[in-house]
């Protein structure tokens, strides 16, 4: 978990992110914990899962309630990615009450739906079992929030596709149109690579058969994503590659189909539901009396 927080602080700062957020929920301060609790009054809660699934973002709440006062301790029972049943306690959290009701919210709401993405990817990666290929993400992320939705997907199971426009050159079909065919863009990508030193894997999107011949033809590419294929036409795609490259399925990807795809000899299927079209994971954080 350290790890991942590690991977992408240059761009996404865990501190700033908690301090805005609860900027935008206190205001000018939370009155009702101030008005009623004593400012010195400690006490306990518990985080309760109220349906069944894989719990995420254990990990970030521990990190939170740091932030907010380092004398908040956490006992925690069940880490990232593990199962949850409804009724079990994920962590207790004693400290300071007023602090404790701080937090609640903000805790509830990344840890509902960090704990809804991981629930969901799990449950799809289950249904590739008996294949090679590996469950991605995609960029259909909530805006401001895309590091705890690519974070949940890591904890249920999946991989990160890219995080974002920076850490690969993916060229999809309106980079083909703009820049004038298949070899255009690969071209284009290439030389701008070589001038400015970078090092990034090239994938290229295609639509028909007849792109993917093009595209093995050129060259010059690490992976092809075979976008809405059939699993018939996927398969005769794996087919001519014939591991010449890495092969992506994307499009009309559902847990109905998600198994024939998979067994077509494709090595990743990224799937936006996975973000994008999500049940948050009920969980509540309750005072112990």
């Amino acid at each position: 978990m350290i790890d991942f927080i590690k991977q992408y602080q240059s761009i996404f700062n865990f501190k700033y992110f908690v301090i805005e957020a609860l900027k935008e929920d206190i205001g000018d301060g939370d009155h009702t914990s101030l008005s009623i609790i004593p400012k010195t009054k400690k006490g306990k809660m518990q985080l309760l899962a109220k349906e069944n699934g894989i719990i995420a973002g254990v990990f970030a709440a521990q990190k939170i309630f740091k932030l907010i006062d380092k004398k908040i301790k956490v006992t925690i029972f069940i880490h990232d990615g593990e199962k949850v049943r409804k009724g079990d306690v994920v962590f207790i959290v004693e400290g300071n009450i007023q602090k404790l009701l701080t937090a609640e919210r903000l805790i509830l709401n990344i840890m509902q739906r960090m704990s809804g993405i991981a629930t969901k990817t799990f449950f799809f990666k289950n249904l590739c079992k008996g294949s090679k290929a590996l469950l991605l993400d995609t960029r259909k992320t909530t805006p401001g929030f895309r590091f705890f939705e690519k974070w949940a997907v890591m904890i249920g199971g999946g991989i990160n596709h890219r995080f974002g426009l920076f850490d690969k050159i993916l060229i999809k079909d309106n980079h083909i149109d703009f820049a004038g065919g298949i070899n255009q863009a690969i071209d284009n990508a290439k030389k701008y690579l070589k001038k400015n030193k970078k090092k990034l894997d090239i994938e290229i999107e295609a639509r028909t058969i007849d792109d993917v011949k093009k595209i093995i033809t050129h060259g010059g590419i690490q992976r092809i994503m075979l976008d809405n294929f059939s699993p018939k036409q996927t398969k005769q795609a794996v087919k001519l590659i014939n591991s010449l490259y890495e092969v992506e399925s994307s499009g009309g990807i559902s847990e109905k189909n998600i198994n024939l795809y998979a067994r077509c000899g494709v090595d990743f299927i990224s799937v936006g539901c996975l973000t994008h079209h999500i049940k948050s994971l009920d969980l509540s954080l309750k005072a112990i009396k």
